[in-house]
């Protein structure tokens, strides 16, 4: 492997402050563009997250809100919320854990499964037109390098104690 160049740090410092912030300003324009894009299915990209997770085949007969937050990476308190939304449209159900009789799984009701079904089309369009410029090789990096980043950011938070 190659040594940096930038012996100082300086550089080091600047790239991790632009790399952040580019991070942040994506992750606040896919929120917005993606919430337009899905408008007509009147769904954030918060429910849109949720559904996402929750037709996975490994969650299709239920998890937990603990797993859920977990898997999304937000705080339980943020995810009751959207839960609650998708809840009162009848897209999600609370359903009881056959393993334990005291907890509660989330599940997708068959109007969330179609609700689900009704999105594709325009979730293929908003992802061709949002990530056209990018060959699959360059999506697969940037997972690589992403997936770093995130364990990285998980390392720091299981560090300081995060749960949530």
């Amino acid at each position: 492997m190659k040594q940096d160049i930038d012996q100082s740090g300086t550089l080091t410092a600047d790239l991790s402050n632009r790399l952040a912030f580019r991070l942040y300003q994506c992750a606040n324009q896919l929120n917005k563009t993606g919430t337009r894009w899905l408008d007509r299915h009147d769904v954030t990209t918060q429910q849109w997250a949720v559904l996402g997770a929750l037709v996975r085949e490994r969650w299709v007969n239920g998890i937990a809100v603990r797993d859920l937050a977990k898997l999304l990476m937000v705080s339980r308190q943020n995810l009751t919320g959207v839960l609650s939304r998708l809840d009162a449209r009848g897209w999600i159900e609370r359903v009881v854990d056959v393993n334990d009789n005291r907890s509660r799984l989330i599940k997708l009701t068959p109007v969330g499964w179609q609700r689900w079904a009704d999105m594709q089309g325009d979730i293929a369009a908003f992802y061709a037109e949002s990530m056209g410029n990018l060959s699959n090789n360059d999506m697969i990096h940037m997972l690589h390098y992403l997936d770093i980043l995130r364990e990285n950011f998980r390392a720091i938070d299981d560090a300081q104690g995060g749960e949530d």
